[in-house]
């Protein structure tokens, strides 16, 4: 495995229980452990936070689910004991992960709050055994950070990820290439990463309940029922082809996004293309606010199992025209999303310049310019007269489920 890629996939387990269980310990040591006993992360329903976020194995075996309502959970176990989250722990926790990790590989690429990609091929010469490293950096996280992980090993990073998501918790798995028919091929469809519940319906009425049966039906027949790219995509992954790479993030400084958690999943293409307009006015008047203009634009969604996407897009010319986000944005969540239930939608722009030192398009449409005015003087009148004076008329008139929340890449 040493002379191929050499990807990590760390996963926290049951991560927000876990978390909270490491708080509690260290205020009361005599605390019960929340990961033996029937116990879940909750909230509240009234605020769109009255889902299960985590629950103990206890819990699980009893039929609780991730993501769905409490007070479905509650009817299923009426002894689970809630906590609500606390982002605050959660935030802390992940960064003090991110910086352990951060000291086996620089090319890290963290996924989510509580997953990360690491590629060790560069620095494993420094460790030793692959999976013998692997053990030590798991131990290192109980021992050090006070909770635990998961980690997938494998050539490349959708093989880790599956790796990571046998049995738990607090263990190291291989997936190798040749590993694939034994470890993988058996397990049902819905459990290939992108495999939502839509699609595991669709797959199962032709007839695919299996990883290895998707693997093994002609791919031409799954993009006629799902779509070229994402039947090319999910027939790749179920055969374990992935080239992508350990995409290290820019620093922070370097971007401007907002996210937006919605109030009720959204479904239907139309009101999430309502939801990416504000996004885009928002993103748009901070750059321009900033004096930048970018040149990259990220799409990033989370469906209601929790499960993280994006996709991103360079530009041909650098802007900030609320406009040119948009199209672009739009765009790219047609390519990424498949109709999954959404529960949060973000936009990020990065690779900023400076507009005094944009490179022009000899093929540029005038157009931008009129945009790039407009904006303007929208901007200008809510300066002065504040954000609600001027409003675009489909935001008007649509009824949009959303919380506005800013994005984790804060303004310059």
């Amino acid at each position: 495995m040493t002379k191929q890629r050499l990807i990590y996939h760390i996963d926290v387990n049951s991560a927000f229980l876990n978390w909270e269980n490491k708080r509690r310990h260290e205020e009361d040591p005599d605390a019960p452990d929340l990961l033996s006993i029937p116990a879940a992360i909750g909230g509240d329903s009234a605020k769109r936070h009255g889902i299960i976020l985590a629950k103990s194995p206890i819990a699980r075996a009893m039929g609780v689910s991730t993501g769905e309502p409490i007070a479905t959970a509650m009817r299923k176990c009426p002894q689970l004991i809630l906590f609500p989250p606390d982002f605050k722990i959660y935030t802390a926790n992940s960064a003090a992960l991110m910086e352990l990790l951060n000291s086996y590989s620089p090319t890290l690429q963290q996924f989510s709050i509580d997953e990360a990609f690491l590629d060790m091929t560069q620095t494993i010469h420094l460790f030793g055994d692959p999976i013998a490293t692997a053990n030590a950096l798991r131990e290192r996280v109980r021992t050090e950070l006070g909770f635990t992980v998961n980690i997938g090993i494998s050539s490349n990073k959708l093989l880790a990820k599956m790796a990571s998501d046998f049995k738990k918790p607090n263990l190291c798995h291989t997936l190798s290439p040749e590993e694939i028919p034994q470890k993988m091929w058996p397990l049902p469809v819905g459990e290939l990463f992108l495999v939502g519940r839509s699609a595991k319906a669709r797959l199962s009425l032709m007839g695919i309940r299996t990883i290895g049966e998707l693997a093994k039906t002609d791919k031409a027949l799954i993009c006629s029922h799902l779509g070229n790219k994402y039947g090319t995509t999910i027939h790749s992954y179920a055969n374990g082809i992935d080239d992508s790479p350990v995409e290290v993030e820019e620093p922070e400084n370097k971007g401007i996004g907002n996210s937006t958690t919605l109030a009720q999943d959204i479904t239907e293409f139309d009101a999430a293309c309502q939801i990416l307009l504000v996004l885009s006015e928002s993103v748009g008047a901070r750059l321009r606010r900033a004096g930048h203009k970018c040149s990259c634009i990220t799409v990033e969604c989370r469906d209601n199992d929790f499960r993280n996407l994006s996709h991103q897009a360079t530009l041909k010319t650098p802007t900030n025209a609320t406009s040119k986000l948009y199209d672009n944005a739009t765009r790219l969540l047609k390519e990424l999303w498949h109709g999954e239930p959404l529960r949060l939608l973000g936009l990020r722009a990065t690779k900023l310049d400076e507009p005094e030192f944009t490179q022009l398009s000899l093929f540029e449409d005038p157009a931008n310019q009129k945009h790039e005015k407009l904006d303007a003087a929208i901007d200008a009148i809510r300066d002065r007269f504040g954000a609600s004076a001027v409003k675009r008329a489909s935001i008007l008139s649509a009824d949009m489920p959303v919380e506005k929340k800013a994005g984790k890449i804060p303004p310059p």
